[in-house]
């Protein structure tokens, strides 16, 4: 059930099958509820204006123009949804302000983050009262958190899920066992997010043979 409290969206794509499964997952996130829909630049402008949504779900593809150029032609703030995945879209776009970038395809977990990720957005920063530095500083956070354009498998987020619940480090085997793929493949997902410095790894040596490759979450400052 909506609420008045609820994020107000608009979703624009020009392929309706797409606009109604991006509205679908929008309905489905608690908090918030989709205003409308529409399938071209000057559809979404009219819209915004009218409905004065508060978070526009944009496609970049549009038939009459780019959605990376309403950005900066609205107040309301927008999650880029969009199969365009050069650089220099992904560039202005973010520099125009999106709050967050997602390439098509995606799981659609993907987007129920980023949603999350905007309501905490509006949480921190609600009201007219003045914030302290740490407020900017976890807002900042959350921001940096929707923007990153990269986007991980179900198995790449199993295997990070693992490592992060466990309160003990854990070999490759052991998320293999617990994820339930092979030992190659947790080895592969385990050895990215090391590189991404999202888990913490250290060599246990043994009487023989190589050292074991142990991993855990990230330690807090690391």
């Amino acid at each position: 059930m909506n609420t008045v409290s609820d994020v107000r969206v608009l979703v624009v794509d020009d392929d309706f099958h797409i606009a109604r499964l991006h509205s679908s997952i929008v309905e489905a996130t608690p908090g918030f509820t989709v205003v409308s829909t529409v399938g071209t630049a000057r559809g979404a402008l009219s819209l915004i204006h009218a409905e004065q949504p508060d978070l526009v779900v944009l496609d970049a593809y549009l038939p009459d123009g780019s959605g990376v150029d309403l950005i900066r032609r609205t107040d309301a703030d927008i999650i880029m949804v969009t199969a365009a995945n050069d650089a220099e879209t992904v560039r202005r776009a973010i520099r125009h302000g999106a709050f967050g970038y997602l390439i098509k395809p995606f799981a659609p977990e993907l987007l129920v983050e980023r949603l999350t990720a905007y309501a905490d957005f509006r949480r921190l920063l609600t009201g007219t009262a003045a914030v302290d530095q740490a407020t900017i500083d976890r807002t900042r956070r959350v921001v940096s958190r929707a923007s990153a354009a990269k986007t991980r498998t179900v198995t790449e987020q199993a295997v990070l899920d693992a490592v992060n619940a466990s309160a003990e480090e854990l070999s490759a085997p052991e998320v293999a066992g617990l994820v339930g793929v092979s030992r190659a493949t947790a080895q592969r997902y385990l050895g990215a997010l090391s590189n991404e410095r999202l888990v913490d790894v250290t060599l246990k040596y043994g009487n023989t043979g190589r050292p074991e490759h142990r991993y855990r979450a990230r330690r807090s400052g690391g």
